[in-house]
């Protein structure tokens, strides 16, 4: 007879941020240096803003835990500078790291108090802590999405995620 282990709330956010770092490694490794300001719309972010902003996002695992919210009008954001592909993976295991140890010293209770992003007076964002966890780990995965399509067009072949790419697939 198998018995199900019923995993806290913390060892699934640890899990899962492992899970999609694995993922995200293999994506951050293959931002060209020599492409930093490259983007592939007006509109759009240059490559190497994409790619730090992609590295730090597990520091809002650290801010969900360490704060009640976050006020843009209040919070003047500075971007990680970094130089090259080697500075970029290493900020991204930097605030990895953090998160990881983070969460591990996390008290569960803590996940349903309210965390709010706000600009000013506008709230933008209202939930849970542990809703602003999830919210990161979706962040992650989308501007990564993003990311691979810049890679894309770049015709650098893009890794799989949740299963071979067309590039592994031949």
């Amino acid at each position: 007879m198998t018995t199900k282990v019923m995993l806290s709330m913390i060892a699934v956010y640890l899990q899962e941020l492992e899970a999609e770092a694995k993922i995200t490694r293999k994506m951050l490794a293959l931002v060209p240096d020599d492409k930093h300001d490259w983007k592939p719309h007006e509109k759009s972010m240059p490559m190497v803003f994409l790619s730090t902003h992609i590295a730090e996002l597990p520091g809002w695992i650290n801010m969900a835990i360490h704060t009640d919210g976050l006020d843009f009008g209040a919070d003047k954001y500075e971007p990680k500078t970094v130089k090259n592909n080697t500075e970029l993976l290493q900020f991204f295991e930097t605030t990895l790291a953090k998160a990881k140890a983070d969460l591990e010293k996390f008290n569960e209770d803590e996940l349903s108090k309210e965390w709010v992003l706000r600009n000013g007076k506008t709230v933008l964002y209202k939930s849970t802590k542990g809703e602003t966890i999830r919210m990161t780990y979706s962040q992650i995965v989308h501007h990564r999405a993003q990311l691979g399509v810049y890679l894309r067009l770049l015709n650098i072949p893009i890794p799989g995620t949740y299963g071979p790419s067309a590039d592994e697939q031949g």
